[in-house]
């Protein structure tokens, strides 16, 4: 009797002791994917990010947004990232040469078009030609060295003989939405920003579209960083963001498509 009594005690000790725990001591950890992406792909990639959790209830997807430059300094500075999401080649070459990404990651996942705004109830812009006007006073443009639609703004401008005119009126903004702000709030008479950034906004309209020679061309590429704490869980996460459910995602807010091949590795 008295074993079976000091038995009791020791089960409701224990008992008392566990009840005490919280109960995430319990739980499975999840595990975290970082993704610092370009500003421009929020939207999809908020849809994205849900939808990648939904199919896997284990993960939790970061998204860290921000101009690709930005992100791309971040992530030179030891920012802890999974997987980088540019809107450029560029910011994806310069981490390659400084053998910031991991080996055979490096894929192109979608593209834009580069076009013309102005606020929704100005109607007397009609193409690039009119930002020399003197009644355009104001134009909205991404910071070309940090900002890729800025970079590609500047060179359809050069490329039209606007580039001198606008740098006059320029203002810069540190991020394509920025841009798209500027122009929605009326505080720029015009701005260029993606295809994509236009179609999210019913503040503004679109003027025209830029002559597809006029810039290099506008591709996201994705890959993983060399530092990437959750390699595995990124890898899928690429996966995903190659597949059907995605690029039906990236098609609905204006994306266009390109063929996902390896970049230069």
């Amino acid at each position: 009797m008295r074993r079976l009594a000091g038995a009791g005690l020791l089960i409701l000790f224990v008992g008392a002791l566990f009840n005490g725990w919280p109960s995430s001591v319990f739980a499975q950890t999840k595990s975290e994917i970082t993704v610092s992406a370009a500003i421009s792909l929020k939207d999809s990639l908020d849809a994205i990010g849900k939808m990648y959790e939904e199919k896997h209830p284990d993960v939790t997807v970061r998204l860290n947004y921000g101009g690709s430059g930005t992100l791309q300094r971040q992530i030179e500075q030891g920012a802890p990232v999974d997987v980088f999401f540019s809107a450029a080649e560029k910011q994806m070459d310069d981490l390659q040469d400084k053998g910031l990404v991991a080996s055979g990651s490096r894929r192109d996942v979608v593209s834009n078009e580069l076009v013309l705004i102005a606020p929704a109830a100005n109607t007397t812009l009609r193409g690039f030609q009119d930002l020399a006007l003197p009644g355009v006073k104001v134009v909205a443009l991404g910071e070309p060295k940090t900002v890729p639609a800025g970079l590609y703004a500047r060179q359809t401008l050069e490329h039209l003989g606007l580039l001198a005119q606008v740098e006059k009126k320029a203002v810069l903004a540190k991020d394509v939405r920025a841009v798209l702000t500027y122009v929605e709030t009326g505080n720029a008479d015009a701005g260029i920003v993606y295809r994509t950034d236009a179609e999210s906004s019913t503040k503004v309209r679109i003027v025209a579209v830029a002559p597809n020679d006029s810039h290099d061309p506008i591709v996201y590429p994705a890959a993983i960083l060399k530092s990437a704490k959750n390699s595995s869980g990124a890898a899928l996460f690429l996966a995903f963001l190659l597949g059907p459910d995605s690029r039906a995602v990236f098609l609905k807010h204006g994306f266009l498509t390109t063929e996902n091949q390896a970049g230069k590795n």
